[in-house]
Order: C-alpha cells, then structure tokens, then sequence
C-alpha cells in the first residue's frame, strides 16, 4: 500500500546546520572501519538505550498529507498528519519513507531536502547515524520526472532477462545518485487468478517465469548498490476470490512449489538484501507474524541475514484486520518475534507502543535487540556507519550540482526496446501490419490518452494525478500520437470511456468504422488505487469481461464488416472467447510505459517485428479465469461442465515471419539418473523474409506422481533473434533437480519415473517431445538444488 499526496519534503523539513555526522563516541569500536561489522554493531548495540535501538527498527513519513480523498484507505487514519521533529529523530532513525516519490519534487531540490534531514538525524540522535531511505521503483525511480518502464507483467511477456536487468540498473543508479539506498521491488508474486487487481504487477503465471525475470531485476538492481526488496512473501496473490488482502487457502504443496521458488531464486542466484512480508494470511496466520515463514524458513533454513521489512502498515493491521490483538504494542511483539525487522512506513507500533510493551514485561527486549542488529548490520555494510560517510552523491559534485535527468535519451530509448519486446501479437488472418495508406478508424477509450499505458505504481498514475497543477515530469505519447506520424490516414473516434455507462460516442465510432479501410479498436484498462480504477492495487475484479461498455462497443464495430483489429493495453488478460474468430487481429500490451505508445504503433505498422509472448493465458470466458500450471481435472474434462481451455495459452504469441524448428531423433527414451542430468536440443531456422524473435519454451511433463502434478510446468526457455534465413541451435541442459516437487512426505523429492521434455512454442504448441525415464533411488533435494537448466544457442 502507498500514498499519494502532501507536500514535497524541501516545503516540510527545517534545514540544519550541517551535513556530517555527529558522535561523543568517534573513536569508539563501532566507528572503526577495519573491524568485522559484527564487531562493530555489536559494540554500537551495547551503547544504546531501549529508545535508541527501537528508533532503529521504524520510518518516518515527511509530506503525507491526511486531507480529503487524497490518501488511500485506512493511510489518512495512520499516517501523522505532522512530526514533533526534533522529538521524533531524537534517539535516532531506521528510516525515511519516500522524501522522492509522495508528492511531485525537482529531483535536485528532493536532494537537497533530503540532505538537510539526513543532517537533522546525524545532529540530533546521540550516535549520529543516517537513515536508510527507501522508495518504490516497481516501473522505474517512481519520482517526477524519472522514466516510466513497462510494468512488470510486459517484463514477463518479453522473456527477456538480460533487458530487464540493464533497466533495473539504470533505475538503480538513478535511485543512488540522489541517496536512496532501498528499492521496494521486485514483486514476485505469481499469479493464480487474474481477477485480481495487483495482476499488472506480476511477472507472470508461472513460477519459473517469474523466477528468472524477477531475478534478473535484482540483479540489476543490486549491481547499482541499491537493496532490492522482494516482495511480497508469500503467497498474496492466491487470496480467496481474487480479492485483495483475501485469505489465502494454499496448501504447503502450493506454497513450497509454486509461490515461494521465485523468492529462493533471488535470494540465491540474485543477492536481495531486504524481503517484505505480505498482507496475506495464510490459513489463518497472517504473513507479518508468521514465525514459520519469516524466520524457520527464510532465515534458518534458507540463510537470508538481511532485513525484513513489513508491507506499508502491515503491522497495524494485526491489530486493526486480522485481530490477534487490540494492542499496538502486543502487535509489534507478534511482528519482532515472527521476523519483522522494520516498521514500515511509520511509527505506530514499533515506537512509544513497543517500548511500553516490553516495560510491561509483554515483549522480551531481546527481540527489540535481535531486530536492531539486522538493520545496524545493514547499515554498516552500505556505510551508513562510517565517520566518512557522504549523503547525496549528486550533491558532492559542487554547491550548484546541474539539473538531475532522470529521464535521459538513453534510458527512454531502453524503455521502448523493452515495450516493443512486451508486444504480444495474439491473431492475424493478414490485416497486420497495417497497410500504407491505409484509411484507419482509430476508436476506443484508450487511443488517446496517456492513462492507457501506465501501470498503478507509475509516478503519474500513483502521486501526480493528485496534483493536476503539476506538469506530467515525463512524456508519454498516445498511440494517436504516434500513429499521426506512421504512413496511414487515422480517423479518431473515443467511443466510450474505459469503465462509464455513457454510450453517446458509439454513433461517431461506429460511422469512422464504416468509413475506413480497418478498424484499429484500442481498448483496455485506466490503472489507479483502492477501487478508483479498473486495476491496480485493490481494483480487483468480479470477472474477466472487458470493463464498461467497451465490450459492446467491440461488438457494434464488428458489425460494421469492416475488418476490426483489437489493441488491449491493460492490467490484466481479459476474456477474448467471444471475439477471437471475428476479429481480424489482436493485440496485448500490458501498460508498457512511457514509450508503448510508439512502441504499439510501431508494431501495428510493421516497424517492429512482434516477438512478445503471455506471461499469462488468456481466457475465453470471462468467469473462468484459470492458469495452464494445473493437473489434469483442471483442465478441460468430461467430468463438469465448464470448460476452462483459454483462447490464447500461456507462452503464446505470433509474430511478421514464420520460424521452423527441427531435432535430431534422441531414441525411444533418454534414461535419466536421478541425480544426473540430460541435454536436448532443438534448430530454429527463420523462414521468413524479415528478422525476427523466437521464444523456445521447454516444459515438463510428469506422467505419474506420488501426487498430482501440473499436466505441464515450464523450466527453460531462450529468446533467439534470427535474422531471415538464419538457424540457431539452443540446447538445454536439464539437471533431474528440475523434476522435483513437494512430496507425500513435505520433503522435496525427485521420484524415479517416465517425464517428457516438451520443446514448444507455448505451452500448448509443441514442437518436439522427448522421452525420458528418471532412473535410480527416490532422491530428496532441498533449497540447494539447482533451479534452472543450462542454456546454450549456437551463434
């Protein structure tokens, strides 16, 4: 959760004298930076009071604003609509919520602000340590002005890594210039029912998708020296009804199998250094005081020595929603004892609350102890602690440091390499792409606006639309816009709104259609917070069917015969069953940020060869929202009558040119020791006359298990550029690890058996099958297992 108002912080925060740092103690252990950080925490820790390491363990929030509708639900009620400053950092701070991303703010003068309170913490506390300042970055440094990427669902759909690491970098080192040292992303969620409205900030529908591109964004992240923060652990998008905060019915196979190895994967193979916990409960333990999760597992057995901090509130909310206490102070003990490091985005629990619970005798101090230790040990390892730390880089240049670019050519030039890449073209019976000259009747509520391609945790979609005074910080073309300048006659009609009952427009829609060589119908979703949107962050769903009238629209434009290409930029996959045969082409974007409108119209006219593919299916009816990551009866059988099969699977997507694929016969059956590996192989060779993109997809299947599994589960796959004519061989060394699942037993097992490997275009679209048999002992693996296969394409 996040807010979205308030003044800037350079209007709310006195300045100080200085920047350094103060200590009576400089010569002390602690400041010695040749020692163990161990040793110098430890030595810190003892010279503290209660108040003082309790300081550690809570934010501040400068500039929240508790006025009208500007803040979400329950944040008005929680958030201080003031500090007594002095009085609030005077035994120090852990940390400073979002001095950049609450309200619009010059990046260079948000520098300065945030100096300045970064003075006032080192003059005022008695040990003079900084505060740790996070703030979300989920599409980009969410600050005015700073690029807006595509949202984390077209990441999925690019099955691109690599890209999605390099703009975690450059958002990165974004963040570090103006002395951020925290980014709340990557979520990794994976999600179980689109209906859900946090579904734009998935990577995907399957576990291994989401594992490798949301590790690949920490990655990056992290190699630009800023704390990636996993979010949310665990199991938050499987609530009951896809409603937010829902409960979450997961079984332990689930969890273990399906939403937890995308957070083993990061903290591995990618080096996050923060998780946070989530709103979820999980058969009736709420994720913030479970001890099972968030210590037994996570640090016991995984062995993660960062912090981790709760989702905004998250702990107030043990007390005010989940009820396993009327006491703020009991709610930060179930919080500490759990494994929750860090009140977040204020104090209300973890401050005056905690300390009297624990003089009470309510909460052992040592937990205060154990928590402050964490973050002090953070704090030590990006130089928080040392006498020669330095606030704001972009400020060390000179006093009169030249305007901050968060927006530069190079990063807005990646963000459309990134969109483009996310383009899904879903059909084409030859109406794309679009013929030059061709008359075009642009219509729908999301052509010309650029609300159509900005996910909820966007700057302008999150903080600036509360300040319409404001000027938008970043360009964001429509795909009119851009479409004015391709080598077609556009005629523009809105037709409808995105989510209104207001049908006046249809008229002048359905007379441009009539008029015009194709129909190019832009529909979709307007992202925003707490049921003021069609997505986002608590606008969830009761169903699938495109919002408002924008299917009844679709429906007049058909009957028009004029030929009806269909563009959804949106949150969320929605049902296209009732159109796929009558519409001459369709198009998915997922809120490709500030440059899909160029990057769509790029598409559409041919500039751009797609290569995009679902990070999730798409469903035929608008009640059935499912994933393909299923056993057999949830799956299309004769045993109910509702047919669940989606009108575009998971993996899908089309593209200008035609790719053939062929392998080498490996036999009647690989065999495959339990504890080996194997290799397959396949060629992919462009047939076509123009380059292109091919996503080879490699999926297991598992013909009889201990107990049910997925019909088919994805565990490799390799984006191959092929120039026309052009073949490549990608081979996929699978270790047998990658067969494991969570057992009878909860142990983690790989069981001796027949499998196939299935070398596919989509998770339906198989090319190749080979067959194998897992021989030898029943084997157990553990967290340590090795959790992707080896990838190589021939030059």
């Amino acid at each position: 959760m996040s807010a979205s108002a308030g003044r800037s912080a350079a209007e709310t925060i006195p300045s100080a004298p200085d920047l350094g740092p103060s200590s009576p103690d400089g010569g002390a252990p602690w400041r010695d930076t040749t020692l163990p950080a161990a040793e110098r925490v430890a030595d810190l820790l003892g010279r503290m009071t209660l108040a003082e390491k309790v300081a550690q363990l809570y934010s501040v929030w400068v500039g929240v604003s508790r006025s009208g509708d500007e803040v979400v639900p329950f944040q008005h009620e929680l958030a201080p609509s003031a500090y007594e400053w002095p009085d609030v950092i005077r035994d120090g701070l852990g940390q400073f919520t979002r001095p950049f991303g609450t309200a619009p703010t010059d990046p260079l003068d948000g520098a300065k602000a945030l100096a300045r309170l970064q003075a006032d913490v080192t003059s005022t506390g008695r040990f003079g340590i900084p505060a740790v300042v996070h703030e979300e970055c989920l599409t980009g440094f969410m600050s005015w002005g700073a690029t807006v990427f595509p949202t984390p669902l077209a990441w999925g759909a690019s099955f691109d890594p690599d890209l999605v690491e390099e703009m975690a970098h450059r958002v990165g080192a974004q963040m570090r210039q103006l002395g951020v040292h925290q980014g709340l992303a990557p979520v990794l969620d994976v999600t179980r029912d689109a209906r859900w409205g946090r579904t734009e900030e998935t990577i995907g529908e399957d576990p291994y998708l989401v594992a490798t591109v949301g590790t690949a964004y920490v990655k990056g992240l992290e190699r630009a020296g800023i704390i990636a923060t996993l979010k949310h652990f665990a199991g938050y998008s499987g609530s009951r009804g896809a409603r937010n905060f829902g409960p979450v019915s997961a079984g332990p196979r689930e969890l273990a199998d399906v939403y937890l190895p995308p957070f083993e994967m990061a903290l591995r193979e990618g080096g996050a250094r923060s998780v946070m916990h989530s709103y979820a409960e999980i058969d009736g333990v709420p994720a913030a005081a479970h001890t099972e999760l968030l210590t037994t597992l996570l640090r016991d057995t995984w062995g993660f020595e960062g912090t981790v901090v709760a989702d905004y509130f998250g702990v107030s909310f043990l007390e005010m929603l989940h009820h396993l206490t009327d006491d703020r102070g009991r709610a930060a003990g179930l919080a500490l004892a759990a494994g929750v490091d860090v009140e977040l985005p204020s104090i209300r629990c973890f401050g005056g609350p905690l300390i009297e619970a624990i003089q009470r005798g309510d909460v052992a101090e040592s937990l205060v102890d154990r928590a402050a230790t964490r973050v002090l040990l953070q704090k030590a390892e990006i130089g928080l602690l040392d006498p020669d730390w330095s606030p704001i880089p972009v400020l060390e240049v000179d006093d009169h440091a030249p305007v901050v670019d968060l927006d530069p050519p190079a990063d807005r030039a990646l963000a459309r390499t990134l969109a483009e890449e996310s383009v899904v073209l879903l059909a084409n019976d030859g109406a794309l792409p679009l013929r030059p000259g061709a008359r075009v009747a642009l219509v729908g509520p999301q052509a010309d606006t650029s609300d159509a391609m900005l996910g909820c945790y966007t700057f302008p979609r999150h903080v600036a639309n509360q300040h319409p005074t404001y000027p938008a910080g970043v360009p964001v073309p429509t795909l009119l816009s851009a479409l004015t300048d391709a080598d077609v006659t556009v005629t523009h009609a809105p037709g409808c709104g995105v989510d209104t009952d207001d049908r006046s427009g249809f008229a002048a829609a359905v007379a441009a259609a009539r008029d015009a060589d194709v129909v190019v119908a832009v529909l979709g979703d307007r992202s925003a917070l707490f049921g003021m949107g069609t997505s986002g962050e608590g606008c969830d769903a009761p169903d699938l069917a495109l919002p408002g009238l924008q299917g009844e629209l679709l429906e007049e434009l058909l009957a028009t015969g004029t030929p009806v290409v269909l563009v959804l930029l949106a949150g969320r996959p929605y049902a296209l069953g009732a159109y796929a045969d009558r519409l001459a082409a369709s198009v998915q974007a997922f809120f490709p940020g500030e440059e899909g409108g160029p990057a769509v119209a790029r598409v559409l006219t041919g500039a751009v060869n797609p290569s995009g593919r679902l990070p999730v299916s798409v469903p035929a009816s608008p009640h059935s929202s499912v994933t393909y990551l299923g056993p057999e009866l949830s799956h299309k059988s004769n045993v109910s009558s509702v047919d669940p099969t989606p009108a575009y699977a998971f993996g899908h997507g089309l593209s200008y040119t035609s790719f053939e694929w062929s392998a080498e016969d490996q036999g009647e059956r690989l065999d495959w020791p339990t504890d080996g590996s194997v290799s397959v192989s396949v060629t992919v060779r462009n047939a076509g006359d123009r380059a292109g993109a091919e996503v080879v997809q490699l999926y297991l299947h598992d013909a009889v298990a201990q107990v049910t599994r997925p019909v088919i589960r994805l565990i490799g796959y390799a984006r191959v550029a092929l120039e026309a004519g052009q073949e490549r061989r990608v081979t996929f060394t699978v270790p047998a690890d990658l067969c494991a699942f969570t057992g009878l037993d909860s142990r983690r097992v790989v069981e001796p058996g027949d499998v196939e490997l299935r070398l596919a275009a989509s998770s339906t679209d198989v090319r190749h099958t080979v067959a194998a048999r897992l021989t030898g002992p029943l084997r157990a693996v553990d967290h340590r297992r090795a959790l992707r296969p080896g990838v190589t394409v021939s030059p």
